[in-house]
């Protein structure tokens, strides 16, 4: 189930290829263990987010996401984890971090709105944001800041999860607002230690005018965002 690239072990590789905001937002984060750690978060979720779409059917789908699930018995339960090296490396922070199952086990539970052909509605794409890409940053904040309030991380990260969604859906657009500013207010209580995990959201905007966050003037709204505490 891993992707194929030419070193399967090299997590921080893959998630700067294949999702390249969040990438971009560890790179503030300065201990070289806890951006490594931070990454395999991302590096899950990838995986996590592959299941929908390179299934060919519902059923299949639902497979690889019990294929995780299975993964999280191995890891919380202390027996040999299957040989994957983003379950390794999941299995290693949880460990080095005491992550708790929660967060980690939502993730995979919003994954299966996905199964469904039918286009979300309003409330169904707010759950979905939060699910997948909030509870990622609530337990990247764990990893970064284990006495930060963890779930005020989840608001930002899902409004950027949903402007990746509002170009395609435009009735989305007025959700995306009030997620946004619900964000920037709970992010702005973070700890500087805890903020990258959240410094993502500052493309919120950008992308939700379906423009790419590779430009200068981008990568200058995330420094400002993480020089700031604020999205």
């Amino acid at each position: 189930m891993a992707d194929v690239r030419s070193d399967p072990e090299d997590l921080d590789a893959l998630v700067q290829r294949v999702d390249p905001d969040r990438w971009l937002s560890s790179r503030f984060i300065g201990d070289p263990d806890e951006r490594a750690d931070v990454v395999a978060l991302y590096a899950y979720d990838h995986e996590l987010a592959r299941a929908p779409k390179v299934a060919s059917n519902s059923l299949l789908g639902e497979i690889r996401l019990t294929w995780w699930r299975e993964a999280l018995d191995e890891i919380f339960e202390g027996r040999a984890v299957r040989r994957h090296p983003t379950a390794q490396a999941l299995a290693a922070v949880v460990a080095r971090r005491g992550l708790q199952r929660a967060p980690l086990e939502a993730m995979i539970d919003g994954r299966y709105r996905e199964l469904d052909a039918a286009p979300m509605t309003e409330v169904e794409a707010l759950e979905w944001a939060r699910e997948t890409a909030g509870r990622a940053a609530q337990a990247a904040v764990a990893v970064l800041d284990p006495a930060a309030r963890s779930e005020q991380a989840i608001a930002a990260a899902a409004a950027w999860a949903l402007s990746l969604r509002v170009g395609e859906r435009p009735e989305l657009r007025g959700a995306f607002r009030l997620l946004l500013s619900e964000g920037r207010r709970e992010a702005s209580r973070l700890s500087a230690a805890a903020f990258p995990a959240v410094a993502h959201a500052a493309f919120a905007p950008i992308r939700a005018r379906g423009r790419s966050t590779a430009s200068f003037g981008s990568r200058l709204k995330i420094t400002l965002a993480v020089a700031s505490g604020r999205i």
